[in-house]
């Protein structure tokens, strides 16, 4: 299995991202595993101009990587427990999260996706919310694999 994780964010070393190496790690124990950070020159423009502008700018960067069965985390999107999130990975496809930038996903975009799912009801900074999913993924491989980390 592939995992690719698409986020809109310049590529940074900051104090999350060990914590996220090391759960790539872990994940890589279970399937292929990459973290795709989207950002140029136009992103970077259109969040000067306005909300519109930049969650236009958000959907042509993902464009080329909707593939395989995505699936868009989105405040608005459907919560789910561990268990049901684990269910995601038991597909023989490539599997592709998109994570917006600070203004979000325009509806278009989000129609186009298989899932649209929240992680939570709090709001999230943008590398809070990646950590928590790549520790997601890793919680939903131990379950797929029937690995004691969930418990």
């Amino acid at each position: 299995m592939k995992i690719s994780i698409y986020t809109i964010e310049k590529k940074s070393q900051d104090v999350y991202s060990a914590a996220i190496e090391k759960q790539k790690r872990m994940i890589r124990k279970y399937a292929q595993i990459e973290e795709i950070p989207l950002f140029n020159k136009k992103i970077s423009q259109a969040q000067h101009r306005d909300a519109t502008i930049a969650k236009e700018s958000y959907s042509e960067a993902f464009k080329p990587y909707v593939k395989g069965y995505c699936i868009a985390l989105d405040p608005q999107g459907k919560l789910c427990d561990s268990f049901e999130f684990s269910k995601k990975f038991d597909i023989n496809r490539a599997l592709n999260f998109f994570i917006a930038g600070a203004y979000g996903f325009e509806a278009p975009f989000l129609q186009q996706m298989d899932e649209v799912i929240s992680l939570s009801p709090l709001t999230y900074s943008h590398q809070v919310a990646k950590m928590v999913l790549f520790e997601q993924c890793y919680r939903a491989m131990t379950i797929l694999h029937h690995h004691p980390y969930h418990k």
